[in-house]
């Protein structure tokens, strides 16, 4: 069996210019990076502004297991399917980030014959986005030491110093770090932190801007630190802010590229859904809708937190409108919730898929909530048994979802015919009446206990008492009627990773609260979620490696 690099090399691919005319651009509505990228220009956004939307499609999922569900592909394989059946269509999705990549979970670009291309491009360095995004997060950081080496003339608390530096990799040794050693030239002697660059508040602020003037705004009111009477001191009082700018001009840029079919696909941004808002960019997705009949898009990892987030926070703040949402999930990671080890996954086990599907269950009631129809898929494994199947299918009809099977991994677009026709006969046959879940202007603990308690499924939202007083401090500046932005593990449902299934009852902790003013929203930190990841034994990074010929071996 090939695997999806292999599958993606020897994939024909068509020029980037060719794509480019089938949404209606000419060369010159594209800057090329090589034959198979482009950048889309800002003159040609401009001029589909006022073009009608088409309907916009989330991809989500159930929590992730070690089983795998395809969320990615899903949504690849269903723009495919749209493909295969006439009609027009767009799939927005985020970059990857480098971490991950040399880390544990792989890429993002989909599986099998369900793949963006070109595969590892897009997995490793592709525009240089995340480069740039990197680069002026760690110009602010650097400009505001110097502030403070010239003479610190804002004040600033050097013991409330809330800038971190970035990379995009797993490394957990930067998590806390010290600063400033050496002689009086060196800077002050403090400490530091880096997060990853898929949890910066300039990756959340690049994806959730709608234009430049928008960039900057955002950019000049992101909060560095605190001065010694406990104000706010943002970048814009560093001067940073249009430094910062000059180094996005091109990364604000949505990318454009293509699946293995010549469906296109608009690829940007990639905030972590763990740690971060987990929402590709409101310009790929606004300007996919202006190009598109249907746009299918997707937010990371299970409902819990992508989708939570894409409602709450992206829809909200870009005006969004979502008209139906795909749920995706597979017999296999069912069962694995239901307490089948990952090595028994292949035997049919009914029992075990009753109690795992508690965890298919509550995303679908928590997708219910936003009201918004749902089509729940299944990923189809060779292993899985009709009785499975059709124990799934019964249980999500029952629910008043609509319900199809997948195949886009061993077959594209043809294996996902059935599920865009289930999508357009939901689009057809119910309306979304879509409400995020809480008002912004109840308080920021209110927040965070609808949210801990209505989609995590909470019993109850214990705070840290430095939680409650970064809270009240937050609101004393005017922050207070900001969305949240939980930051909570992926694999449970819970603040802890090993509660399966669908538990319920538990207390959700929370250790600290802090502002991302330029992205609009405030983040809590849950359980003991971290947000510079650390590699694993065995990282991917072992198995990767370049042939003498330059091909690209071990990426996946």
């Amino acid at each position: 069996m090939k695997t999806d690099i292999e599958i993606a090399q020897e994939a024909e691919l068509i020029p980037i210019t060719e794509i480019a005319e089938k949404l209606g651009m000419t060369e010159d509505d594209i800057e090329l990076y090589g034959k198979y990228k482009a950048k889309i220009s800002e003159e040609y956004l401009d001029k589909i502004k006022n073009n009608k939307n088409g309907k916009l499609i989330l991809v989500t999922a159930i929590n992730p297991t070690p089983a795998g569900e395809g969320k990615t592909t899903t949504s690849v394989g269903l723009g495919q399917a749209f493909g295969k059946l006439g009609k027009k269509a767009v799939i927005a999705l985020r970059e990857p980030s480098l971490g991950p990549c040399f880390g544990i979970k792989g890429g993002a670009a989909g599986g099998g014959m369900a793949q963006v291309v070109p595969m590892e491009d897009l997995n490793l360095h592709f525009t240089g986005d995340f480069h740039a995004i990197t680069s002026a997060n760690n110009l602010c950081a650097a400009l505001l030491d110097n502030h403070i080496q010239q003479g610190n003339e804002l004040n600033i608390d050097t013991r409330q110093i809330v800038w971190k530096r970035c990379l995009d990799m797993n490394d957990r040794v930067l998590r806390n770090i010290v600063v400033g050693m050496g002689s009086k030239l060196d800077g002050f002697v403090r400490e530091d932190h880096f997060v990853i660059t898929v949890a910066s508040e300039i990756m959340a602020v690049l994806c959730l801007a709608e234009d430049m003037e928008d960039l900057k705004r955002r950019l000049d009111r992101m909060v560095v630190a605190y001065n010694y009477d406990g104000e706010a001191v943002t970048a814009g009082q560093i001067k940073a802010t249009g430094a910062m700018a000059a180094l996005l001009k091109d990364a604000i840029k949505p990318n454009l590229i293509q699946t293995l079919e010549h469906t296109p696909a608009i690829v940007h941004g990639g905030p972590f859904a763990n740690i971060a808002h987990g929402c590709n960019s409101v310009r790929a997705t606004k300007s996919a809708l202006k190009m598109a009949d249907y746009v299918v898009t997707e937010a990371g990892f299970g409902a819990d937190l992508g989708a939570e987030k894409f409602f709450d926070i992206k829809c909200r703040q870009a005006g969004l409108f979502p008209d139906a949402a795909v749920l995706v999930a597979t017999v296999r990671a069912l069962k694995y919730n239901g307490g089948v080890a990952k090595a028994d996954l292949n035997e049919e086990n009914l029992e075990a898929l009753k109690r795992g599907i508690s965890n298919l269950e509550k995303h679908i009631e928590n997708l219910h909530k936003y009201k918004v129809p749902v089509v729940v898929t299944l990923n189809v494994f060779v292993t899985d048994t009709e009785a499975e199947l059709k124990f799934v299918e019964d249980f999500c009809r029952n629910m008043g979802c609509d319900f199809a099977l997948s195949r886009v991994w061993e077959k594209g677009g043809e294996g996902g015919i059935e599920l865009a026709n289930a999508v357009i006969n939901t689009l057809e046959t119910k309306e979304s009446h879509f409400e995020p879940i809480y008002d912004t202007k109840l308080s920021i603990r209110e927040k965070i206990e609808i949210v801990s308690k209505e989609i995590y499924g909470a019993g109850e939202v214990a705070f840290a008492p430095s939680a409650l007083k970064q809270i009240e401090r937050l609101e004393a500046l005017g922050y207070g009627e900001l969305p949240v932005c939980m930051a909570k593990n992926q694999y449970s449902l819970s603040d802890d990773p090993n509660l399966l299934g669908r538990p319920s009852g538990f207390t959700m902790n929370i250790r600290e609260v802090y502002v991302s003013a330029g992205a609009g929203f405030v983040v809590a930190l849950t359980g003991a979620v971290v947000t510079m990841p650390g590699l694993p034994k065995n990282p991917a990074a072992y198995n990767i490696d370049v042939t003498d010929d330059g091909v690209i071996t071990g990426l996946f």
